[in-house]
């Protein structure tokens, strides 16, 4: 089982060695004995934001600061992200219910059961959205951020970035052989506000090596696009059941010049919650966070406090 970088990973990175330090977090056992680490401060109404892929908590790193003054915010990475374990497929199955059956595990061993403020980006919209609708009773309210909890637009053709690193060797070669699926995503992910050096490494940082990207190249293979793949139940179960969160607080913040989580995918929402409050950003990318950063944070702060 591999749970950390390597030591050539280790030189002087300002952003990322003042992350690591300043919120060193702890890790909680789930099932199978592995360790997934989780950030948990503050003190308030929780705020469990839930990261996608290539990322993982260091995303957050400016929402938690602002956040963790007046909520407990609670930022967990993965199993096979960030600072958790990243064990081979032997030891565990890298599918979306076992993401959902771990934030639960990890959320009721912290005691969090109830208000929660759910912040989705990324894969870890699907991940929010089906722990959303199997506890609704568990949900205040829902900010989204680039992502699904839905299957893929009729109108939105698969990207080919995704259809290049899903399957195959060449895929394998790509994600977990160049890193490219994590670099790429750094280099493509801010527009507005394009991503410095020392951020990118932070995004790098706990991906850096064959073993270390397995969870990120299983991610891209788990999407579900057709009733052979893993997740698809869990998709149809979480469309079918996405209504309920109706009348629930919502906002909605999109960079639309995301390749992947575009105008498609915001319509998506838009569609399904049209009482969201929706903030669009059409200079922005994937990573809106970063492109978008404080000004973003600050409408995210204030849709909480008016709710």
């Amino acid at each position: 089982m591999v749970s950390a970088p390597t030591e050539r990973t280790t030189e002087a990175r300002p952003v990322l060695d003042r992350f690591l330090h300043d919120h060193p977090g702890r890790d909680v056992v789930v099932e199978g004995g592995h360790k997934l680490h989780v950030i948990d401060e503050g003190s308030g109404r929780p705020v469990v934001m839930i990261h996608g892929n290539p990322s993982w908590g260091f995303y957050y790193r400016n929402l938690l600061e602002d956040l963790a003054r007046d909520h407990r915010v609670i930022v967990p990475d993965h199993i096979g992200m960030g600072r958790s374990d990243k064990p081979d497929d032997s030891k565990y199955e890298y599918t979306l219910a076992r993401r959902v059956t771990d934030l639960e595990s990890v959320l009721d061993q912290l005691g969090v059961t109830g208000d929660i403020t759910l912040v989705m980006h990324d894969w870890g919209g699907m991940i929010g959205t089906t722990f959303a609708t199997k506890h609704p009773e568990r949900i205040a309210r829902l900010v989204v951020l680039n992502t699904a909890g839905f299957g893929l637009p009729t109108e939105k053709p698969f990207p080919w970035s995704l259809k290049l690193s899903r399957n195959g060797s060449i895929g394998a070669l790509f994600v977990r052989g160049l890193n490219g699926f994590v670099r790429g995503t750094a280099w493509i992910g801010t527009k507005r506000n394009p991503m410095s050096a020392d951020v990118k490494r932070g995004y790098e940082w706990p991906y850096d090596s064959w073993a270390n990207r397995r969870a990120v190249h299983r991610f891209v293979q788990d999407i579900p696009l057709s009733p052979k793949d893993k997740a698809w139940p869990v998709l149809k179960q979480v469309e079918a059941k996405l209504p309920g969160l109706k009348g629930k607080p919502m906002f909605v913040a999109f960079g639309l010049k995301d390749p992947v989580f575009d105008a498609h995918f915001l319509k998506g929402w838009t569609d399904r919650f049209p009482e969201a409050e929706v903030v669009r950003y059409p200079d922005a990318g994937h990573y809106v966070l970063e492109d978008v950063g404080p000004e973003l944070v600050g409408k995210i702060r204030q849709f909480l406090e008016r709710t």
